[in-house]
């Protein structure tokens, strides 16, 4: 039977053989047709893909960029009928509930039970309308609270995430455990990516929530406007690896294509490329052409000192690889802020 067939074969084989199967489409000059579905693709990291496969377009694929308005993921009905609609070979599933800290924090059945509600009805129809590829986005928040740096892939599972956010943390590691089982007993061949920190375009530069960099490209502008000091919570001394959007694409779009195991792969820039929050804030101040003075507000907590991730299973399929630099990132980051002021979410 079908299962005992599975077995015989080695997990990246039969992943290989079920992907070929499924991608059956083809035009009349025999390009394979894929549709590939993204779901979250109105955020920063939806956007970045959307920019990056406009950019790079592959012959053969046809991309649908999902928003909240298409339907509720959280509701099994609105998710069946997205599926019948698009009917996606290939899906990049990236929409979360996501919060800062205090909602986290205020929040925890809602985090767990809204993300475990849209995973399951994300990776259920795409067992069901036997899709050929499920890339699923993690984060590194959800790791274990006690744990030695730098973190890897295989360190997920290793003790209990923060107790601020282990609502989201146990939904989101869930879809490693299910990326394993769908594949041992279905065939799947569902995967996931871990990214480090995230900047870019359309990201939310809201100042009391956005993340690091939107945070501070925000307040920069607000302080050369007003003419007033540039303040940073805390000492600026932490250090933090940040990978620009449109490279996070790029890889995402990779392993939809070629990384085939269930088993997660983290996307991030090198350790050496791991930089302290004060020479983000000058980069900032730089782009920015800030000329005021630029303050460090030490009164502040400065959080985590580092939470380094290796990226050594990467380097080791994408050796070659380069990276966007923090200059030039934030550079970009900084333009298209001050290009679309008016419209962007802060």
């Amino acid at each position: 039977n079908e299962k005992q067939k599975r077995s015989l074969l080695p997990s990246n084989i039969y992943h290989q053989t079920t992907l070929m199967s499924n991608m059956t489409k083809r035009d009349a000059n025999g390009t394979t047709l894929s549709t590939i579905m993204v779901t979250g693709g109105s955020g920063l990291v939806g956007q970045a893909i959307k920019s990056h496969t406009t950019s790079n377009p592959k012959e053969g694929e046809t991309w649908i960029f999902l928003s909240s308005k298409d339907g509720d993921l959280r509701d099994r009905t609105a998710t069946d009928a997205i599926f019948d609609k698009f009917k996606p070979t290939h899906v990049i599933h990236l929409a979360a509930k996501v919060g800062g800290l205090f909602a986290n924090m205020k929040q925890k059945v809602e985090f767990y039970r809204e993300n475990t509600l849209i995973n399951d009805n994300i990776m259920e129809n795409c067992r069901i309308h036997k899709v050929a590829k499920l890339v699923s986005m993690l984060s590194t928040c959800i790791f274990p609270d006690k744990t030695k740096y730098p973190i890897d892939e295989t360190m997920l599972h290793d003790g209990p995430p923060h107790p601020s956010n282990e609502g989201y943390a146990y939904a989101k590691r869930l879809i490693d455990t299910m990326n394993r089982a769908y594949a041992e007993e279905y065939g799947c061949n569902f995967t996931s990516i871990i990214p480090t920190n995230i900047y870019g375009p359309h990201d939310n530069f809201n100042i009391q929530n956005g993340h690091v960099i939107p945070g501070l490209i925000h307040k920069c502008y607000v302080a050369k406007k007003n003419n007033t000091p540039f303040t940073i919570w805390g000492s600026g001394t932490p250090l933090r690896q940040f990978i620009y959007s449109l490279d996070l694409a790029e890889l995402t779009v990779w392993v939809m294509r070629d990384y085939h195991s269930p088993d997660p792969i983290t996307l991030s820039v090198d350790e050496a490329a791991e930089v302290p929050i004060k020479d983000v804030a000058y980069a900032v101040a730089k782009a920015m052409k800030f000329e005021g003075e630029v303050v460090f507000d030490t009164e502040k907590a400065d959080g985590q000192f580092k939470k380094t991730a290796c990226n050594k299973k990467l380097r080791g399929l994408r050796p070659d690889y380069k990276f966007t630099t923090m200059d030039e990132g934030v550079q970009k980051a900084v333009d298209w802020f001050l290009e679309n002021y008016d419209t962007a979410r802060k």
